[in-house]
């Protein structure tokens, strides 16, 4: 007797086992806007050095006096005068967001009449205001403290920074302010609770965490002031853009000279950015799980190769 081995084993129409998934073609999302713009961008760079080439620009004069002597002194003085103005404002901005949020009302009120007013009045204007109180003060007398002309006092140098470091207090008031709201009241009162005082609270605990926030603000006021320090030449103080301008009208290539002078203002902001980089990873720590890569990390890391730990 013949058996049949499909009806004994199991039902005859059994499904065939499932085929696997198909494989998934991924196709990539085309971008063709990416590329006009990029032809577009392109096309505006020829056109603006095409542009530039068709002027009458000696290129040569820019490397000749790239390291004058008076061009490098003009340098050093726009350094010392962000320097000094930062000072000025970094300390005066502080004192002044301290009285802003003092509950005694006459200081309070101090604080915001001195911030409304340096922050509505235009800088240059201030200078103007500083160099020329000459012409209605003849003396300035401090008591027996000091007396002298006021020709002879206010000096262009301590006309730019009355001028700046004043008004950048007021800008730096709201800054140091927003820092220091940004730290939990719980802060301030553990400290007192454990019999800090109030000026010692704010040394020790609030400051130091208000850091954080005041820290990227006040990078970017530096490289404002290294920049707005060009105003200073119209009191007549010697400094880059002022140096610059001389020697243009003297050597007859004045745009040449407004070149040069842009030069140099570029490498040293570039210069400060770099350091404003490196002071907010610093400030960083223990708010970021991983603190931001380094420039020469990020190079090493295209590269292919290891960071090599920290840099």
């Amino acid at each position: 007797m013949t058996v049949d081995v499909s009806k004994t084993d199991g039902p005859a129409d059994t499904p065939p086992p499932a085929a696997g998934p198909e494989a998934i073609k991924a196709v990539p999302v085309r971008h063709p806007g990416r590329y006009v713009s990029a032809v577009v961008a392109i096309g505006l760079l020829v056109a603006i050095v095409y542009a530039f080439s068709q002027g009458k620009i000696n290129w040569g004069t820019i490397p000749d006096y790239f390291f004058n002597d008076r061009i490098v002194s003009g340098v050093w003085k726009t350094l010392e005068l962000t320097v000094l103005s930062m000072a000025i404002g970094i300390a005066g901005g502080l004192l002044l967001a301290v009285m802003r949020m003092s509950k005694n009302p006459v200081t309070s009120s101090i604080a915001w009449f001195y911030i409304w007013f340096f922050r509505g009045t235009p800088v240059l204007v201030q200078l103007f205001v500083w160099f020329n109180l000459g012409l209605v003060f003849e003396y300035i007398n401090l008591g027996p403290l000091y007396k002298d002309y006021w020709a002879s006092f206010m000096t262009p140098l301590l006309t730019a920074l009355l001028g700046l470091g004043l008004n950048e207090a007021a800008y730096m008031a709201e800054i140091c302010r927003a820092g220091l709201l940004a730290v939990d009241d719980g802060q301030t009162e553990a400290a007192h609770a454990l019999g800090m005082s109030h000026s010692k609270t704010l040394r020790r605990i609030v400051v130091p965490q208000a850091m954080r926030v005041i820290v990227p603000p006040t990078g970017n006021e530096v490289i404002n002031m290294l920049k707005t320090t060009s105003l200073v030449s119209a009191v007549q103080f010697l400094d880059l853009f002022k140096v610059a301008q001389d020697i243009g009208q003297t050597s007859g290539s004045p745009v040449e000279m407004y070149f040069l002078a842009a030069a140099w203002y570029l490498v040293m902001t570039s210069i400060f950015s770099i350091g404003q980089y490196y002071l907010e990873r610093y400030y960083a720590r223990g708010s970021t799980r991983a603190l931001p890569p380094t420039p020469l990390q990020r190079i090493r890391k295209a590269l292919g190769r290891p960071s090599g730990g920290k840099a």
